[in-house]
């Protein structure tokens, strides 16, 4: 596996669902708070480099879910908590960071997250959240099509089994971006 370089002026963070109705659920193969002190490592070090920190959480109602016919559904019987959406205290945005409000499963999809990354000059994302094979893939497909090279925080992402987690990882991010632990980025940022 190649030595990891990063190019700080050209590359930003996006965090996926890190917010309390989400890292409240039954997550593997890694727990909800591993994942988010991964994820505030890294949330740390881009914010100490000045490099974009994009926080993207989902704000769903019923009159605007999805309805599709499936053999699952993903709705629940009750309504969501109030707090549902609100980002865990350890990913409270700053000023200076960038708040994309998504309603399905990506960050792409009906977002500016694409005019945000390309105005701020960036050819790069580093990915992390939950769920690895829902909103973080997504996500990673759209970016993908988008053009951008793409790093996964692999330890910095979880879902809500290892088999799940596992076939994203080793089966679509190994194909369309670099797939690295935490540590591992850290250190190429230090």
């Amino acid at each position: 596996m190649q030595e990891l370089t990063i190019d700080k002026a050209k590359t930003a963070l996006v965090v996926i669902d890190l917010q309390k109705g989400i890292v409240a659920q039954p997550t593997k193969p890694y727990l909800a708070q591993e994942v988010i002190k991964n994820a505030s490592k890294l949330v740390n070090i881009f914010r100490k480099n000045n490099m974009p920190v994009f926080l993207v959480h989902v704000l769903i109602t019923k009159e605007t879910m999805l309805n599709v016919l499936s053999d699952e559904s993903f709705s629940g019987s009750s309504a969501p908590s109030p707090d549902w959406s609100e980002f865990v205290p350890e990913m409270s945005p700053t000023s200076k960071d960038i708040v994309i409000a998504k309603k399905q499963w990506g960050a792409f999809y009906g977002t500016d997250l694409e005019l945000q990354l390309r105005r701020r000059g960036m050819n790069t994302i580093v990915l992390c959240g939950i769920s690895t094979d829902y909103g973080v893939e997504s996500t990673a497909r759209f970016a993908y099509e988008y053009g951008f090279q793409q790093i996964f925080a692999e330890d910095a992402m979880t879902s809500r089994s290892e088999e799940q987690h596992n076939a994203a990882v080793n089966f679509i991010f190994k194909r369309i971006g670099r797939v690295r632990k935490t540590d591992e980025i850290l250190k190429a940022l230090q």
